[in-house]
């Protein structure tokens, strides 16, 4: 009689992603390339203005250190459990298959929903440059559609050849982006002021400050770009850490310096900057010179784009991870077969993502708001839901750190890295939590803490009924390490 074969023998391997095709600079160059630095503070400084006043760009140094300290929680789990699926293999981990079941699903939706918002603005933003230099109004959906679909084929075709474009956009944006900064400056260099950074210039003392906070962090989303890039890195434990910091850092010295630019530019008048009816970055480019303003649009465009691909690029592969583990629908876990992209999961983020624009359209037709149905309003509305969920993930990861290190790497514990500060990562995402779901907020923020609610709630209820019929669920959570 032969011998019976363990399941775990005939079971056909994981699908593994193209190991080593990333080096160093181009997981920082992509994930630079997620947070957008122009996407991002076009569309998101001048709101920050209208709450903190002249000295908003002391919100940005105070979200920086927020990312921060969540970039120190991420580095301790890279360094020691390198993985494509990011902070859901490491709540997983940490607290079992419930916790990173429900984790995935609040990744993945909050993700979605924020991906949606990037999609809008980069129809957005190529209507807007059509209409200022040619007068002709073109539906944004349009260029949502084409700019999409053209993303999807490069993101396909290879992480290497759309990781590098993406790099490549950033790297356009930012060189334009510095160099109108330096101009603006230099030609309003007979009245510069400290008043920007001057915290009694703060509008409302710490309230102020403290509403544009959510923003400002929004602002940097896609610091995390990285570690979902880990399987697909070369040496991730020592690479993941250096591209989060190294963006960071980049990012903040990046934002003060336009911001600095933008107020200076409106002589210092919050009032001016906020009420702006354009985008208060390009009014100030165009105050230099014309050709000036024309890199500013470029810089606008390329940005969108990078921001797709590298958002589409990270994100779909968390939930990739999370489909090969069992967390997801397992189809949703699969690469192509010659390219080792996660088609499946790359298609499933552009599909609903665009079904969400869908459905947000069709609402405002039926309740005849269809006049509002502009990019820059649903990047507000989708930005803002996403966002909410995107928080909660990461408080996750903060409160799983010290569990994790005391569970596996006892030895390796420290109080500093490994207790105080992801407790005081805990309390910074609680202040941006607190401030988008608090009462009084105007329709359609009033309901998006009970979406958010409604999805945890789902999350947690389908988490709970897949791990009592999967029981070895818990023991393939973040089983597929990256370099192993």
């Amino acid at each position: 009689m032969s011998e019976a074969i363990p399941a775990e023998a005939t079971a056909a391997p994981p699908e593994r992603l193209n190991r080593g095709a990333l080096r160093l600079v181009d997981i920082s160059a992509s994930t630079m390339a997620n947070i957008g630095p122009a996407y991002s503070f076009f569309f998101g400084f001048a709101v920050i203005v209208a709450t903190a006043g002249v000295a908003a760009p002391l919100t940005l140094v105070l979200a920086g250190i927020a990312i921060g300290l969540l970039g120190n929680t991420l580095s301790q789990f890279a360094r020691v459990h390198p993985s494509a699926g990011g902070f859901i293999s490491y709540v997983g981990k940490t607290f079992g298959g419930r916790a990173a079941v429900t984790t995935a699903l609040l990744t993945g939706v909050g993700y979605i929903i924020a991906i949606s918002s990037v999609l809008a603005a980069c129809g957005e933003f190529v209507t807007l440059v059509i209409q200022h230099y040619f007068n002709v109004s073109v539906p944004w959906i349009i260029f949502t559609v084409i700019l999409t679909a053209a993303a999807v084929v490069m993101m396909i075709r290879g992480v290497g050849v759309s990781t590098k474009l993406a790099g490549f956009f950033f790297g356009f944006e930012m060189l334009v982006m510095v160099v109108v900064s330096v101009v603006v400056i230099i030609k309003n260099g007979g009245h510069l002021s400290a008043a920007p950074f001057d915290p009694s210039k703060i509008t409302g003392g710490f309230g102020g400050l403290a509403a544009g906070f959510p923003l400002a962090v929004y602002l940097f989303v896609g610091w995390e770009n990285s570690a979902a890039l880990a399987e697909e890195t070369d040496n991730p434990r020592r690479n993941v850490p250096r591209a989060v910091f190294t963006s960071v850092t980049l990012m903040v010295v990046g934002y003060l310096l336009f911001a600095y630019a933008t107020v200076t530019g409106f002589g210092y008048h919050s009032g001016a900057l906020s009420s702006d009816t354009d985008l208060p970055f390009l009014t100030v480019s165009g105050n230099v010179a014309g050709w000036v303003l024309v890199c500013a649009y470029f810089a606008g465009m390329t940005s969108t784009l990078g921001v797709l691909i590298a958002a589409v690029n990270s994100q779909c592969r968390l939930v990739f991870n999370a489909g090969r583990e069992g967390l997801l629908p397992r189809w949703i876990g699969k690469v192509h077969p010659v390219r080792r992209t996660p088609i499946n999961a790359i298609l499933t983020f552009v599909v609903v993502g665009g079904g969400i624009i869908a459905v947000w359209g069709l609402i405002h037709i039926l309740t005849g708001t269809s006049g509002s149905m502009s990019g820059t309003n649903f990047f507000g509305e989708s930005s803002t839901m996403g966002t909410i969920l995107i928080l909660v993930v990461y408080f996750l990861a903060n409160l799983a750190l010290p569990f994790y290190y005391r569970k596996y790497r006892p030895s390796e514990f420290s109080v500093v890295k490994h207790g105080i500060l992801p407790v005081l990562g805990m309390i910074a995402i609680a202040i941006p939590v607190y401030y988008l779901c608090k009462p009084g907020q105007p329709q359609p923020f009033n309901w998006f803490p009970y979406l958010a609610l409604g999805v945890i709630v789902v999350a947690v209820v389908y988490a709970t009924v897949l791990s009592r019929r999967d029981p070895g669920l818990g023991e393939r959570v973040g089983s597929i390490v990256a370099d192993e």
